[in-house]
């Protein structure tokens, strides 16, 4: 790319020069000619001033014209025979000269004549002749163009100069996006394209960091999948264990209802996974359901886990929210974690109170337990080994604002964890 910047910048500079310079050559070459031959015609009509006075009497000059070689003047008979001055013993275009009324070129091969008469009230009485090599003019026409390609180097040199210079000033960002965009490819999602201050590069550069963060993003949901679907599984997946293994150890158990009880159990772990998936690419499930309706079902399931533990599951929905639409999944999945956390680490009672917040949903989870020690961050994801990981809050919090709500602890002790869905119009 910078060998085609340079070139195509010298060709352009080249073409302009030849443009350019070819005429003004030509006009130059001509500008001498002409200038050269009016040089000559001054140094005629000066020796002509000093010898008219001798030729009017009739008289042969004997003035010696003082010109700079190699100029030479002479002085003519009308009849072309040299009367003094350097020049040829006879001048050809005396004829011719005689007849004209004012200058006469008068150029050979080797030299610029002009021929100039002197006369008498209408009477041609002598010719003055003024000639010089064309080798003056061809060495000052030679200077000239010798200046002119100097220049004309100097020009192409400077646009050579410049031209590598633009070209490594562009091409140098377009060579650092490549080993960026490389470095994309091979996984490297903090990668960051430096500006080069050319708006069109600094756009490509703004699009590849984007590219890169919408990457990294990615996969970091794809990896927190695995975490959060975890969590979410435990529960659904320890309870369909102990029911087979409590359908093992009782001899007399009712196998019907615990492949029913197993069948049910392996729904709610596939609805999971799909939740899971959808919030892991971006694309939280939207299928809108009525609040009393999902909430009665969350009762179904999570009424049983409480008695096991001698707890109860109280829950009141106002009716002025029972038909509200909302997005199913997401409180299915937000209710899971939090009466999870209740269980675990709450105790007493579970309350759930679905109440009107303006155009929101709210909806109240409260226990009897000791409650959120002060200062503690619940929505924190630490490390996997500690008590109370806290995956499940920061997923529940991060569906619940995928959903364009939110989730905040309303009541730290007793703990009481409130949820703020927007409802389907």
């Amino acid at each position: 790319m910078r060998r085609r910047i340079v070139l195509t910048t010298v060709l352009a500079a080249l073409v302009a020069i030849g443009l350019f310079g070819v005429p003004l050559a030509v006009a130059v070459a001509r500008y001498f000619v002409t200038a050269e031959r009016a040089e000559l015609e001054r140094a005629a009509d000066s020796y002509a001033l000093d010898v008219s006075g001798d030729i009017l009497r009739h008289r042969t000059p004997d003035r010696t014209p003082s010109t700079e070689d190699p100029t030479s003047v002479a002085v003519y008979s009308p009849q072309g025979t040299l009367l003094a001055g350097a020049g040829p013993a006879t001048l050809a275009q005396a004829g011719e000269a005689a007849g004209a009324d004012g200058v006469v070129p008068a150029d050979t091969a080797d030299d610029l004549v002009v021929v100039v008469p002197i006369d008498d009230d209408g009477t041609v009485v002598a010719l003055v002749r003024a000639a010089t090599a064309r080798t003056e003019v061809y060495w000052h026409t030679g200077l000239t163009w010798l200046g002119m390609a100097g220049l004309a180097v100097v020009a192409l040199l400077s646009a050579y100069l410049v031209a590598r210079r633009q070209a490594r000033r562009l091409a140098r960002p377009l060579e650092k996006l490549s080993a960026t965009a490389r470095d994309l490819g091979d996984g490297d999602f903090s990668i960051r394209a430096d500006r080069a201050g050319i708006p069109e590069i600094d756009s490509v550069g703004e699009s590849l960091d984007s590219t890169a963060v919408r990457l990294d993003d990615l996969l970091a949901r794809e990896r927190a999948f695995s975490a959060d679907a975890s969590h979410q599984l435990r529960t659904p997946l320890a309870g369909l264990r102990l029911q087979l293994e409590a359908a093992l150890e009782n001899p007399h158990a009712n196998l019907r209802d615990v492949v029913e009880a197993g069948v049910a159990t392996t729904g709610r772990l596939d609805r999971t996974v799909t939740d899971l998936l959808a919030l892991a690419r971006d694309t939280p499930p939207v299928r809108a359901t009525a609040a009393a309706d999902e909430l009665a079902a969350i009762e179904l399931e999570w009424a049983p886990a409480l008695a096991d533990h001698g707890r109860a599951l109280v829950l009141t929905v106002e009716p002025v929210v029972a038909g509200a639409q909302l997005s199913g999944p997401v409180l299915r999945q937000i209710m899971t974690v939090l009466l999870d956390n209740a269980l675990r680490h709450g105790a007493g009672t579970v309350t759930v109170t679905a109440r009107d917040a303006g155009d929101v949903l709210a909806v109240d989870v409260a226990d009897e337990g000791e409650g959120i020690t002060p200062g503690t961050d619940v929505f924190h994801r630490r490390s996997p080994g500690a008590r109370g990981t806290g995956i499940g809050l920061a997923l529940a919090r991060r569906l619940a604002e995928a959903e364009g709500g939110r989730l905040r602890v309303t009541r730290p002790q007793p703990a009481v964890f409130t949820l703020l869905l927007p409802l389907e119009p």
